[in-house]
């Protein structure tokens, strides 16, 4: 078997979606309109904490995929203003949304038990709300939502192999401008962080043998695998990684900006990034880099994003065990990319009507356990019924 980043292709129905003239489809995707669209139409399951589970409808997989958004649009009418990482959730949102990631969670490693046969992948990849909708690569939904994905691992092995030249798999590695120059650090400063649910594990341990990826990360492997997500403990430490890695960026940036920022304000770890951080000469010649060629080159200025953006994973690895990995999201790149997967959606009708029979039948199921755990109430479309 060849180890590489592989690209699929995964048919669609197309969307009887216009975007009105003058606008930016990611603009249109971000209106009351468009969110009011995806519910009527693939809303499976809503309740009191404005958490909406929903059928992909331009899914990464037709295998199983699905997502929960916290849809505010209808409170919220800037699209600036809505939550678009887990910290910015109210305590008893955040309670309930990691009440549903964990019955997801459970539900697919139950469905599909097999670490050889499917790639079971969960998580988000989010953006600050600070940076313009019209910028490159901002997803289509300005809002917080997590991603529930399932592939075959023998439909992964029979694609051809992707160009690992591909600007998207920036898991970590070649492509990235941090890693290259302050990996052992971001490391260094990662494994500061208390942890008791999650253990730091490196290389091969934590990378799929079909495609390589994730390279590079760190990453922490679930002690305890599906019943540690039942613990509220393991939820708080899988937001102290986000935390940590916010400091490591917003630290970062702030350099870039101003020679000698001190710590940022509102920074989660103040102490360890005085001691490990601003005082490592490789974090802060990377950041004078970075600095000069802003001054130098107005297009690559105008690219940087100040505020950092991340793509946090929940997935098993080959030996069945649950991994935790984070990294910097630099050109909006799919959350599947982050383990070598490059999905290119096609619209084929015929193709994917022959897949969602199932695909709907798995997502039923799964709505109904999450009504019985109190966690919403069904929504009716065209295609189901509550």
């Amino acid at each position: 078997m060849t180890t590489g980043p592989r690209e699929i292709d995964v048919p669609f129905r197309p969307i009887p979606l216009d975007v009105p003239e003058g606008m930016k489809p990611n603009e249109f995707f971000n209106s009351p309109e468009n969110l009011k669209d995806l519910t009527e139409n693939n809303g499976l399951l809503t309740n009191d904490e404005d958490l909406l589970l929903y059928r992909k409808a331009l899914g990464h997989s037709n295998e199983f995929d699905c997502s929960i958004i916290y849809n505010t649009s209808q409170s919220v009418l800037n699209p600036l203003g809505r939550a678009v990482r887990r910290t910015q959730l109210p305590s008893n949102v955040r309670k309930v949304w990691n009440r549903m990631n964990q019955i997801i969670i459970g539900f697919m490693l139950e469905h599909y038990p097999d670490p050889k046969k499917h790639l079971v992948l969960a998580g988000e990849a989010s953006l600050d709300a600070t940076w313009p909708i019209t910028s490159t690569g901002v997803p289509s939904i300005r809002m917080l939502h997590n991603h529930f994905i399932v592939f075959d691992k023998k439909e992964l092995q029979n694609s051809k192999l992707a160009d690992t030249e591909n600007p998207n798999l920036t898991d970590g590695g070649q492509h990235s401008l941090f890693a290259a120059y302050m990996q052992d650090v971001y490391v260094e400063f990662l494994s500061t962080l208390d942890l008791k649910t999650l253990k730091p594990i490196t290389g091969e341990a934590s990378s799929l043998s079909l495609t390589g990826y994730p390279q590079g990360l760190p990453s922490w492997e679930v002690i305890g695998g599906i019943d540690s997500l039942k613990n509220i403990d393991f939820w708080q430490e899988y937001d102290k990684i986000l935390k940590g890695f916010l400091d490591f960026y917003r630290t970062f940036f702030a350099q870039v900006s101003s020679r000698n920022s001190g710590v940022p304000k509102n920074a989660y770890f103040p102490k360890q990034i005085e001691k490990t951080l601003l005082f490592n000469n490789c974090f802060l010649s990377a950041a004078k880099k970075v600095r000069d060629k802003c001054i130098n080159d107005a297009k690559y200025a105008s690219s940087i994003r100040w505020q950092p953006a991340f793509k946090q994973l929940i997935y098993r690895n080959d030996e069945g065990k649950l991994i935790v990995t984070i990294s910097q999201n630099s050109i909006g790149n799919a959350i599947t990319e982050l383990l070598g997967v490059v999905v290119n959606r096609t619209p084929d009708i015929q193709a994917y009507e022959k897949a969602e029979p199932a695909l709907i039948e798995k997502l039923l199921k799964l709505r109904s356990r999450l009504i019985e755990a109190d966690l919403g109430r069904g929504i009716e479309t065209k295609y189901w019924g509550k």
